[in-house]
């Protein structure tokens, strides 16, 4: 069989040592796989490359396709990028893959039967990281997101539960609040599911939701959710299940793949041979499940359940009078080593019937919609107090088919008919709406724009009204 050629990044802090742990173990296994090493990280960062990575090395691994990573540090100060954002955005990684698994009784955990997986979306949402400061007192940042975002993690969802026979998928949104964005992703969650009949489906809010999986994550299978709720979750999940420091992850995308642990470098545990591999050989796993070695991946992943069982630990997980032995990194690796071909006896052996890249079907434009003018919000930064003074002012912009029919500042509604006690910044929203049934053109909405000018407001930007259809595709302010 032609290796698997991978690209593999060693990281930072205690990285090195995890990374030589998880590939002495991968080639004891039979991994047939090829190594090409880059740097990344800290050292490049502070050579002057901000973004952590240099051209070779997105050659490597836009060439091989397949990224293995350990942890990295990213230096204290302005003006460094997020090497993990980056990746996932660059290479289009959409879905973060992250199974969340209780080994109790030999790792500590209040949930003895959690068995959960779950599926963020990577890639928009607020993690879009769009931001601007508006007036004095307040900043913005842009939550995107798109249909093709929602129907590629959604179906990922559907087709992983499917590959590795999952019975149920919990949509997390927060759609009483947020109705456009989270109620796209609620609604094609709703779509997509009604194609696979044989799985169990439910929508949750995400704060109900949250603390339902804290106390009982065991009525979970698979979770999927945007990108922030899932971020936030998925650390929660592996801290309960036992630790972080014992959990993997994938970011999986239509060309490309990384895999890593999901805690961070310790860098005040480096060079000590103290530090846990699992979490790193946790994705080496995903990713052997991923290029196809499903064989390869059950055989270390029972290997491993049985040198917990054993109480072969590191000094995270160790606890007297429970554990046999603590142990260091290269010593736990040897442990995983000596146990492969063996199945754990307490603890469930794993069986992966199969392993491969998930393909899913290429995403399909919908047919455009019949989209309609229909007003505009003009943003202000205005430093005044009071809504009816503004009210007044901005009344006079109303042209013959725009009418100025809402302020409101910080999205509550404060004019006509606000309430005293409703606290305002300086940021100020007007809404102005068609009046009469009058069509609605771009012209009215630079004639308000050029009346705000001459009375000297300060417009820090517009967001224009649109039905699709006929329905209305945006917010109202609270209060109305």
């Amino acid at each position: 069989m032609t290796k698997t050629k991978i690209t593999v990044a060693n990281g930072d802090g205690i990285g090195p040592e995890i990374m030589e742990a998880t590939l002495d173990i991968l080639f004891a296994a039979g991994a047939n796989i090829e190594v090409e090493h880059i740097e990344v990280g800290e050292k490049v960062y502070l050579s002057g490359n901000t973004s952590g990575i240099a051209a070779s090395s997105w050659d490597s691994i836009r060439q091989n396709k397949v990224f293995l990573k350990a942890p990295i540090t990213t230096p204290q100060g302005g003006g460094y990028k997020s090497l993990n954002v980056t990746t996932r955005k660059m290479l289009g990684l959409y879905a973060n893959v992250r199974p969340c698994h209780s080994y109790f009784p030999f790792v500590s955990s209040k949930h003895p039967k959690m068995d959960l997986v779950i599926i963020r979306e990577n890639e928009e949402d607020l993690y879009a990281g769009i931001e601007h400061q508006q007036t004095d007192e307040v900043i913005q940042c842009l939550k995107l997101v798109s249909r093709p975002g929602c129907e590629k993690i959604i179906r990922y969802a559907f087709e992983y539960a499917r590959q590795y026979n999952r019975k149920k998928i919990t949509c997390f949104t927060k759609d009483n609040i947020m109705k456009q964005t989270d109620g796209l992703f609620h609604s094609v969650f709703d779509e997509i599911g009604a194609e696979y009949p044989e799985i169990e489906k439910e929508h949750w809010i995400i704060d109900i939701g949250s603390a339902k999986m804290a106390d009982t994550p065991e009525v979970f299978d698979v979770i999927v959710t945007l990108n922030l709720y899932g971020d936030v979750i998925s650390d929660i999940a592996a801290q309960i299940a036992g630790s972080v420091g014992l959990a993997g992850s994938a970011n999986i995308g239509e060309h490309a793949a990384m895999f890593e642990a999901i805690h961070g470098s310790a860098p005040r545990r480096a060079g000590q041979n103290m530090a846990n591999p699992s979490g790193l050989l946790q994705g080496a796993i995903l990713m052997l499940n991923h290029i196809g070695q499903p064989e390869v991946a059950e055989k270390i992943q029972n290997a491993w359940l049985k040198t917990l069982e054993d109480g072969i630990h590191t000094y995270d997980i160790y606890k007297e009078g429970h554990s046999q032995q603590k142990v260091g990194t290269k010593e736990f690796a040897q442990a995983v080593i000596e146990r492969l071909g063996q199945l754990p006896q307490q603890l469930a052996p794993v069986s992966y019937a199969t392993g491969a890249a998930i393909q899913l079907k290429p995403y399909v434009r919908k047919p455009a919609r019949t989209k309609e003018l229909v007003g505009t919000d003009v943003f202000l930064h205005w430093p005044g107090l009071n809504p009816d003074e503004l009210g007044q002012i901005v009344s006079q912009f109303s042209t013959e088919s725009l009418a100025l029919s809402m302020i409101s500042n910080r999205g509550i509604k404060v004019w006509p008919a606000g309430f005293a006690e409703t606290f305002c910044t300086d940021h100020w929203r007007c809404r102005f709406t068609a009046t009469n049934q009058q069509k609605v053109s771009s012209k009215d909405i630079i004639a308000i724009l050029e009346k705000a000018v001459e009375h000297q407001l300060d417009v820090i930007k517009t967001e224009n009204l649109y039905t699709f259809d006929g329905k209305a595709a945006y917010s109202l302010g609270q209060g109305q």
